[in-house]
């Protein structure tokens, strides 16, 4: 969430922002009138509220005096009456401006390149060549039917569309891509391991800036307030809401892994085959808490220990700096990493590493005090994913694919895979 300071203070920026995210201004159109009648609910209140004061001070006088205060004592009760329903109107107006402000996006840094969408995304640099294959690249969902890896069919009518299940090999991979990421961030780059709750109730998806605009992509559970959550960011960056930590913590480094839900919404036609759009898949997220001098120094380092998944894996990738068109809602800065997928010739997102400075924290209540006499202040939270899971098998099983169908399994996956080397055809 904005500070409602800047708003006030700075009206114009807000406004360009939003239209170099390619935004509505309606977003902030009311904000000048809106704010204006509640300085004057305000100053009406405090001058009835001065009033009453001196009144009361008055009617004393006057009682002790043993003079007539009926007609004061008249005028107090209608000033009451009048505080109480300024009070309300203050009450409705603070909630509309509020849920004004939980519906505008965080502010791009000023490094962000300007764009209107992924097209103007600026790549920043590549790691290794695209995989070259001399026969014809399979995609990762036929070679995973035929080794018996991956069964969309019974996942479909055991739940539906976008399901999967993982079966024999295929579930051993997925596990062992889990744990090397996990032991990697922790063990090497100095992450605190969480395990998550993965349902979180109202609060935390306002928190992290899911909620309140984007209830459809959400799977909520009926006749309550749980959510199951779209990503493992939304249960740790919650983790300290409504704290205030000591600055000798800061920065915090978690990693999670957990399943995650996601609607899909407005993505019908895209991605229907495979495992790249799920509407539940496994993830390992990165989420930090840190100073705001030290935030976008945590944010390359964060890219960088995302980058490192990948690079130990041999996989090929690059690193994109996304424009202000095509940043997520809380991102004040955003590097994407796409992964090379040979059977479409392209590169495809695997993870996405965003620093969105005070936005979240502002939401959640998540502050730091530098010593015992300064004031708190907001934290800057950062989160990425270290790698999503179902992507990552993907890019295995296609840039490791053989001409005969087998599939050579990455060195440094083999210990966590019991020394298998290759992933060959059911017998």
């Amino acid at each position: 969430m904005l500070d409602v300071k800047l708003l006030r203070s700075d009206y114009d920026r807000v406004a360009k922002a939003l239209t170099d995210r390619k935004k509505s201004l309606e977003l902030i159109s009311a904000f000048p009138e809106l704010d204006a009648k509640r300085r004057s609910i305000i100053q009406e209140g405090e001058t009835l509220k001065a009033r009453r004061n001196a009144v009361s001070q008055e009617v004393a006088k006057l009682k002790k005096s043993g003079g007539d205060a009926e007609a004061l004592i008249v005028e107090m009760r209608e000033v009451g009456d009048r505080i109480k329903e300024l009070d309300e109107e203050l009450r409705v107006l603070d909630e509309e401006m509020e849920g004004m402000l939980l519906t505008i996006p965080n502010l791009p840094h000023e490094s962000v390149p300007i764009g209107g969408g992924e097209e103007d995304n600026v790549e920043i640099r590549r790691h290794g060549e695209p995989t070259s294959l001399d026969f014809e690249p399979k995609a990762h969902w036929d070679l995973a039917e035929d080794l018996g890896l991956l069964d969309f069919e019974r996942a479909a009518k055991v739940t539906g569309s976008r399901f999967v299940f993982y079966t024999g090999l295929g579930a051993r991979l997925e596990r062992a891509l889990l744990n090397f990421m996990m032991d990697l961030h922790s063990d090497q780059h100095g992450y605190s391991e969480v395990l998550p709750p993965q349902i979180v109730n109202r609060d935390s998806l306002v928190g992290t800036g899911q909620l309140p605009k984007f209830e459809e992509d959400l799977f909520k559970i009926a006749d309550s307030e749980y959510y199951l959550i779209p990503t493992a960011e939304v249960s740790v960056t919650n983790l300290h809401r409504e704290e205030i930590l000591p600055a000798e913590d800061l920065p915090k480094r978690f990693v999670a892994f957990s399943a995650c839900f996601r609607s899909e919404a407005g993505a019908a036609g895209r991605d229907t085959r495979g495992l790249i759009r799920q509407h539940q898949f496994n993830k390992v997220e990165l989420v930090k808490l840190a100073k705001p001098e030290e935030s976008y120094d945590e944010l390359e380092s964060m890219t960088q220990n995302a980058e490192r998944v990948l690079q130990l894996l041999g996989l090929p990738y690059r690193v994109l700096q996304l424009c202000t068109g095509d940043m997520g809602f809380s991102a004040a800065k955003t590097y994407d990493l796409e992964v090379w997928l040979p059977s479409a010739g392209t590169y495809r997102e695997i993870s996405s590493c965003s620093n969105c400075e005070d936005f979240q924290a502002r939401r959640a209540g998540i502050r730091f005090r530098r010593d015992t006499k300064s004031k708190p202040e907001f934290v800057h939270t950062l989160n990425g994913s270290g790698l999503a899971v179902g992507r990552t098998v993907a890019a295995v099983l296609e840039n490791y694919q053989q001409a005969d169908g087998t599939i050579v399994v990455p060195e440094v996956l083999r210990p966590y895979m019991g020394g298998i080397e290759v992933i060959g055809r059911r017998s």
